[in-house]
């Protein structure tokens, strides 16, 4: 054993057992893998690419006498990989109709914004329908109500983010459309009120359902039954 020489006072000690090496932790550095390092994801800084893919709808109310066409582009993250997604990028709405040039200007530049910041971007759907016009809303062909025409642009985003895959549809159960099937039938079998809005789908005197906002609201067993969401006010 070699000598040690001490040249300074020991003011402080501890017994080592074993070998010190071997106790030493042993720090291990996980790299991520080549797949999830190459994987984009939806962010501002995101360049825009030279071409986008596109779906134009077409809006026409009764409060307009010209149509909207709202644009909505998407752009393709991770093309031809198992992370390929889409995603909106842009919205623009066109019209002849100049009275509502400056909010459409004003709300396709901030939609287009949180397009592209990236992260959740449905919640928008929930913002826009609950917007109401002052003057009153708007019924469509078929017995659908709409309380402005920016709650309309949000069934129009809804319907866009459910062809992309962002959205996913809430389909009613077999049972729970079995249970409306025989409900129909037997209201439709009692002749219904006589005060009916329009020819629609559903039953005549159906009344306007207060979650999906479609007139197919009628009374059964006491209680309004919507024959199109299954809403009903006794749960």
């Amino acid at each position: 054993m070699a000598r040690i020489t001490m040249e300074s006072k020991i003011v402080k000690y501890s017994v080592v057992t074993g070998n010190a090496e071997a106790s030493a932790p042993v720090v291990t550095r996980i790299e991520p893998r080549a797949e999830e390092a190459k994987v984009i994801r939806m962010h501002e800084k995101l360049e825009r690419p030279e071409m986008l893919i596109g779906s134009t709808y077409k809006v026409k109310t009764p409060v307009s006498d010209h149509a909207m066409y709202v644009t909505i582009n998407d752009i393709l993250l991770n093309e031809g990989t198992p992370h390929e997604q889409r995603r909106p990028f842009e919205i623009f709405i066109n019209s002849k109709n100049l009275d509502h040039y400056q909010w459409i200007v004003a709300l396709t530049r901030i939609m287009s914004a949180v397009f592209r910041k990236g992260g959740d971007v449905t919640f928008l759907v929930d913002e826009l329908k609950a917007v109401f016009d002052p003057r009153g809303g708007y019924w469509q062909p078929g017995g659908k109500f709409m309380p402005s025409i920016i709650a309309e642009l949000g069934h129009i985003v809804e319907k866009h983010l459910l062809q992309i895959g962002l959205l996913k549809p809430l389909a009613l159960t077999e049972e729970h459309q079995s249970v409306l099937a025989s409900k129909r039938a037997e209201f439709e079998a009692r002749g219904g009120q006589q005060d009916a809005f329009a020819e629609q789908a559903f039953p005549e005197g159906a009344q306007l359902c207060s979650k999906c906002s479609t007139a197919a609201a009628v009374k059964l067993d006491g209680c309004m039954t919507c024959l199109n969401c299954g809403y009903s006010k006794c749960g």
